[in-house]
């Protein structure tokens, strides 16, 4: 068995959904893993279809999270992960204002059925299943400053990671089904005109792609995420606003960092940036984002309170 066990995940995000669950890495049976994450994130630039431009009527849009994650070792190889992020817009011109609130909660199941090591490599496969709901009522037609798309979806992803020495490199895709979106108007506009109040939201499919170096107090990795749009998007149209149902593709490249503190090994402090290098109908964003995590093992506690 891998010897990371008791390390917190480390985080990622895209389009403001944690991607804790996407490493080579499992918490141990009873331990549990929680802390806070801080993100923040800006644009000046978006792409209009495939066009980049500037939108002076918005200047730079910028959005904050503060998240509450966690994780529990069912097993050591079935965790549980939880997300809940409040979000927070702002446009630097213009007269839209900025929207704040609790974004969507978001519950994980990650399975890792095979793990093999020959001579010095390890070899593991994983199975990872999410669901993720609204829990507030953010107004989402309401782009580019929504806090979120109020979808709700279902994604299974499929993993491989190999590890030789402390290096590594892990390769993922899932499949996410978005559910349709109810808005506050009677009828809107894609590439036809739509009577109705519920919009018809595209799937998406993700690939993620990283290596780097991992031992039990350092882990360093470069990150290739690439998010696509399934049929169903369309474009925004020339200086109209954007809408939740675009096609919203982007392709990140990014670094992320974490590191467990010597004299108290329970303690993770992560850390890290991406860059959108490429979209269609997304803000060219450049994120950065830090975190504490700690570790408390659950099987223990209960057996000294049990004596």
């Amino acid at each position: 068995m891998k010897k990371f066990y008791l390390s917190c995940l480390l985080l990622a995000s895209l389009f403001m959904n944690a991607q804790t669950e996407i490493d080579g890495i499992m918490m141990s049976k009873g331990n549990f893993c929680f802390g806070t994450i801080y993100q923040h994130s800006s644009w000046d630039k978006y792409w209009e279809g495939t066009f980049k431009r500037k939108n002076l009527n918005f200047g730079t849009v910028s959005t904050k999270s503060l998240a509450l994650m966690g994780n529990y070792g069912v097993s050591d190889k079935l965790n549980i992960i939880f997300s809940l992020p409040y979000v927070a817009t702002k446009a630097s011109a213009g007269t839209m204002g900025g929207v704040k609130g609790l974004q969507d909660i978001s519950f994980t199941v990650k399975y890792m059925p095979f793990e093999k090591t020959i001579g010095k490599s390890t070899y593991s496969l994983y199975a990872i299943g999410g669901l993720s709901a609204p829990i507030s009522d953010y107004p989402a037609d309401y782009l580019p400053l929504s806090i979120g798309l109020k979808s709700k979806t279902a994604s299974l992803r499929l993993m491989g990671d190999y590890q030789r020495g402390r290096f590594f490199t892990t390769l993922s895709g899932a499949y996410v089904k978005r559910a349709n979106v109810t808005i506050d108007r009677n009828s809107y506009y894609t590439t036809e005109i739509h009577y109705t109040n519920e919009v018809d939201m595209p799937n998406a499919i993700s690939i993620n792609y990283r290596i780097g170096y991992r031992s039990s107090r350092l882990i360093a990795e470069a990150v290739l995420d690439n998010w696509v749009t399934q049929s169903g998007g369309f474009d925004i149209t020339t200086n109209n606003m954007p809408f939740l149902s675009n096609t919203m593709n982007a392709l990140k490249i990014g670094v992320n960092t974490k590191y467990t503190l010597k004299k108290v090994p329970a303690l993770s402090i992560i850390g890290g940036c991406n860059f959108v290098t490429k979209g269609r109908n997304v803000g060219q964003s450049n994120t950065f984002y830090g975190g504490l995590f700690y570790v408390v093992n659950l099987k223990k506690t209960v057996q000294e309170d049990e004596k």
